[in-house]
């Protein structure tokens, strides 16, 4: 059975479960493999680092530009290039605004200590944007979507590259996805 076939089975509710499960699956992995590939594990404390000067210029504002380019793309671009399949609708319509924070702060978390925190930090840049973009499986038979994820991948993989501060690469994603959430949770979604 395919996995949008799968996913078409599941409530909303059970769906958001799926994404809650999967992002704690993604903590522990990371959690794993620094164990495994860390020299030491006060890696993750050069890697983490309070900086919100950082946090602002290299993870805040990004991410805000990040989502204004989506959202001129979303108005100019037929709808069909942003479908991914309603699963995100399906996520972010019906819930409440301190559940998108709670949900998309840890997709943010989750995603970004594993894939820039261990990934990239051990196996580089490269190899941690593509792996990024070809775990968000659900975009990669639409051009529109793939691309879209991989700019960003790289973007948030070369700001990561920049700062070495993991906060930054997290506080730009959870802005990506939080704001988006909000957009997709207020918007008649798919309507043009």
């Amino acid at each position: 059975m395919k996995q949008s076939e799968l996913i078409k089975q599941l409530s909303n509710e059970d769906l958001r479960k799926s994404v809650i499960y999967s992002q704690l699956l993604f903590i522990v992995i990371a959690a794993v493999l620094s164990l495994v590939l860390f020299e030491d594990l006060r890696t993750w404390t050069f890697i983490i680092q309070f900086d919100i000067s950082e946090v602002v210029y290299f993870g805040i504002l990004p991410g805000i530009l990040i989502v204004l380019v989506d959202l001129v793309l979303m108005r100019f671009l037929p709808s069909k290039h942003y479908d991914d399949g309603g699963i995100n609708k399906r996520i972010f319509s019906d819930i409440s605004i301190d559940k998108i924070l709670l949900l998309t702060f840890l997709i943010a978390l989750s995603e970004e200590l594993l894939f820039r925190g261990v990934i990239q930090t051990i196996f580089g840049y490269i190899f941690a944007s593509v792996s990024f973009a070809i775990v968000h499986v659900r975009y990669l038979r639409k051009p529109v979507l793939l691309i879209s994820i991989l700019l960003v991948s790289f973007l948030i993989g070369y700001m990561y590259e920049v700062t070495d501060n993991l906060l930054v690469t997290i506080f730009s994603h959870f802005i990506v996805d939080f704001l988006l959430g909000i957009f997709i949770r207020y918007k008649s979604w798919g309507e043009s």
